[in-house]
């Protein structure tokens, strides 16, 4: 072990290597001695723990982990990665990847000035929201939009604008808890609103509501129970019913919609996902939703509704706080304009396009796929494409399980836990999933794109 020490060289010495010299007209000075000492520090805990090969101590070794370390501290935190996972809304992979024809309106928006805030027409001031407000009125119905920063945010300021210091009557079925331990009623507490639960878990009727509505009531409020479901013996009021008692007792009445479906999913997946239009058409004052979930955009908070109700919370001071930026409008728009045409939406949308894919197209190209990468991949490295299911993700639609096809990567010498270590190693990180110490790529979330980081990340696992 003393000898092995000995043998580590210093900073000094790494610094006149060919290639750490190469490195310093690339890199900043600091940035390659932070990537050297990084280096030492691991070299110098391998042999005490009696890890360390000599292999590892030669020059060109030396010089690849140098490299590789300070590869790893310049890359962007933030990256692509490569989802093989089956879960299309996955939120720990950013969710919905963007259509692909936003590109061009990004690039514009991002790399130069913009009339963000500027009526062009008049050269006056204008407001950030009239570029989407219009085309959210026109597909959902609304007589106005707003949109803020996510989903809970337009709860949040939904609330606060119709209810502040009054109570707010919803079931206790819907009172959820979403990702990242966020609770309705938490939300409700912040923007000044008293919950007033009423009905049970499983069942709750019209008259739960109307016997709990007194002069302190502010809202009648519905939510999505968008990240779980009861089933069984269980009764529910609808959006239509709930308008329609909001309007003969004078209240108010808002559904926190969740996903923020835009289409008829249930012909072609067979799930009973309510359509914001239909929530709009049932006679709900205000309707809130993602736009990062099943319509497939941005992370939004989308508020639609009545312009008695949508107009106020636009001068309310809330919104400063909760305001979206000049790209996530641009990539709204983008994605928004897109559902003028649902063929085109389907078509070009990957959230809508993954979801609707067929077991049957999804089976041609996992064996087209598998085909082409044996082709080019060590004899060390199978590939069975097998059957499974996918999810949507996201908190939406809990209960539908999507049949898929998969490929099984079995490589000599590692488990699938080493397998999927590994991928996630890759400089852009390929994502599976283990099922019965299997490692599994599910075909329904790769896109066309991901096939060369796939192949490079797959080609590695042959490697030392």
């Amino acid at each position: 072990m003393s000898q092995l020490f000995r043998a580590i060289p210093k900073v000094d010495r790494l610094l006149l290597f060919p290639s750490v010299t190469a490195l310093l007209s690339v890199h900043p000075r600091p940035v390659v001695l932070q990537a050297i000492r990084t280096v030492l520090a691991a070299l110098r805990t391998e042999a005490q723990n009696g890890t360390l090969s000599r292999e590892a101590l030669i020059d060109t070794a030396l010089s690849k982990r140098i490299e590789r370390e300070l590869s790893l501290q310049t890359a962007s935190h933030l990256r692509r990665v490569v989802n093989g996972t089956g879960i299309v809304l996955h939120t720990n992979l950013g969710r919905s990847p963007l259509p692909p024809s936003v590109k061009s309106q990004l690039n514009e928006i991002a790399f130069g000035y913009s009339n963000l805030e500027m009526d062009l027409a008049t050269g006056s001031r204008g407001t950030r929201y009239s570029h989407v407000e219009e085309l959210l009125c026109e597909l959902t119905g609304a007589e106005a939009a707003l949109v803020v920063n996510n989903n809970a945010a337009a709860v949040l300021l939904a609330l606060s604008s119709m209810a502040a210091g009054r109570e707010a009557v919803v079931s206790r079925g819907e009172l959820v808890e979403i990702g990242g331990a966020f609770r309705i009623p938490d939300v409700m507490a912040q923007s000044g609103v008293q919950l007033k639960e009423v009905g049970t878990t499983n069942r709750t009727h019209l008259k739960d509501y109307r016997l709990a509505v007194t002069e302190q009531t502010g809202l009648l409020l519905k939510v999505h129970c968008s990240n779980f479901a009861v089933v069984g013996f269980t009764s529910e009021v609808t959006a239509t019913e709930l308008a329609s008692l909001g309007r003969e007792l004078g209240v108010p009445t808002m559904v926190d919609a969740g996903s923020g479906n835009l289409v008829d999913l249930r012909p072609l997946i067979g799930c009973d996902e309510t359509t914001v239009q239909e929530y709009v058409r049932a006679g709900m004052d205000v309707v809130t939703f993602s736009g990062d979930k099943l319509l497939g955009g941005p992370q939004t908070g989308i508020i639609v509704g009545k312009r008695s109700f949508v107009d106020p919370m636009k001068s309310h001071p809330l919104l400063r706080a909760l305001r979206v930026d000049k790209l996530t409008l641009a990539a709204l728009e983008g994605t928004l304009r897109l559902y003028r045409d649902e063929r085109q939406a389907f078509a070009e949308i990957p959230t809508l396009r993954m979801l609707t894919l067929t077991e049957k197209t999804l089976a041609a190209r996992a064996r087209s796929l598998a085909g082409r990468l044996r082709r080019r991949l060590p004899k060390t490295i199978s590939l069975t494409v097998v059957k499974g299911t996918s999810q949507a993700g996201g908190g939406s639609l809990p209960l539908l399980q999507l049949p898929t096809a998969l490929i099984s990567v079995a490589v000599e010498g590692l488990s699938a836990q080493e397998t999927e270590e590994r991928l996630r190693d890759c400089p852009v990180p390929v994502i599976g999933r283990i099922h019965r110490d299997s490692f599994l790529l599910d075909l329904r979330t790769l896109l066309d794109d991901d096939l060369p980081n796939l192949m490079e990340g797959l080609q590695a696992l042959s490697k030392d």
